[in-house]
């Protein structure tokens, strides 16, 4: 396995998009936009149920524990440029952070 700094966990399960189809298709868009941005070192693993169905796809990037919901192909490409390679979170698509819980728009740290 590469060495990665961060660990990409995306729900493909049947139950976040009908039959997981347009989860697994982002799951899909998500590898080929990391792997467009040369250096990146991120894990990216498929998963099933985040256990926040009708809200997916979900995202969830580790180690800092910041979830995604409903993420499409415009959230994809924000998440992978301004938080996996600039290290900022993409605070108005965060809808969960670990220790912290759900966060509602307005309460971003």
């Amino acid at each position: 396995m590469r060495t990665h700094y961060k660990h990409v966990l995306m729900c493909t399960g049947p139950r976040c998009t009908e039959n997981g189809v347009e989860a697994e298709a982002m799951f899909k868009v998500l590898g080929q936009t990391i792997d467009a941005c040369e250096g990146l070192r991120v894990k990216r693993t498929r998963t099933h149920c985040f256990a926040v169905c009708k809200e997916g796809p979900i995202l969830a990037v580790y180690p800092e524990g910041v979830w995604y919901r409903k993420v499409d192909t415009a959230a994809i490409q924000r998440i992978v440029h301004e938080h996996l390679a600039g290290d900022c979170p993409v605070e108005e698509l965060v809808f969960h952070r670990i220790g912290i819980g759900d966060v509602e728009q307005g309460e971003q740290p």
